[in-house]
């Protein structure tokens, strides 16, 4: 889908073997669920390809995008102007999927993002818990925050790097201009990716979203630059 993918293991067992098998991995979503990709299924899919001849990964993935809108009261949509589109929600599962994998090939410490999008394992070459910076939507070359994880999915949603992206499907066609950046920890990333991308669509009320959702936490930054963090963001904050 166009976005760069990062992966660091800090096992003794990495080998070439294993990051082959991660990047075949996702370039195997890529081929299935790119909607820029007019030979992918979700593209077939806007062409007319028949709900009969759809792969069970495909229905699994329209099972968990229809979920997640009932979860988040309609602000997550997969379908815009008659097309879908899951792009929200497969990359967080991608690198939940990935992480998955590497796990299950015997990997314990480990880093994986796509697109900005991290998920965590254990701990860094310095054996200690990784450290992901938050950026400031308006100088992208400084950090706002630091969070320190070892077992977490962060996910950010914004408009600073892609433009606009995201759109609110309740309100369509109105510009999301209230939010800049909010960032979401979760038990993983496919729960933090798919509840980032709702949340912003929101508006300034996001925040509160992920505040009521156990184990979320969020930082977001308004247009005026102005931060608000739920209530338990700070215990992630790397200490000085």
């Amino acid at each position: 889908m166009g976005m760069p993918v990062t992966l660091i293991i800090e096992d003794n067992i990495a080998s070439p073997d294993i990051f082959d098998q991660a990047y075949a991995y996702f370039s195997s979503v890529d081929e299935t669920y790119s909607p820029y990709k007019s030979s992918s299924e979700v593209s077939r899919i806007n062409a007319g390809l028949a709900e009969s001849n759809r792969s069970p990964g495909m229905q699994e993935i329209m099972r968990l995008c229809k979920d997640t809108s009932t979860a988040t009261n309609g602000y997550f949509d997969a379908w815009h102007q008659g097309k879908f589109d899951p792009s929200g929600l497969v990359k967080g599962w991608a690198i939940n999927n990935s992480a998955k994998l590497l796990r299950g090939l015997g990997c314990r410490n480990y880093y994986v993002e796509a697109g900005g999008d991290i998920q965590v394992s254990g701990l860094n070459a310095a054996g200690e818990p990784w450290q992901i910076g938050i950026r400031n939507p308006f100088d992208r070359q400084q950090n706002v925050k630091v969070l320190s994880v070892t077992t977490q999915g962060i996910a950010t949603s914004g408009l600073y790097i892609r433009g606009e992206h995201i759109y609110n499907p309740l309100n369509d066609g109105a510009p999301l201009k209230d939010v800049a950046s909010l960032t979401v920890i979760g038990p993983n990333i496919y729960e933090a990716d798919r509840f980032a991308t709702a949340a912003f669509a929101m508006g300034a009320g996001g925040i509160r979203f992920i505040d009521a959702l156990p184990g979320f936490e969020a930082y977001m930054i308004d247009n005026a630059g102005v931060a608000t963090l739920t209530r338990g963001f700070e215990r992630y904050v790397k200490s000085e």
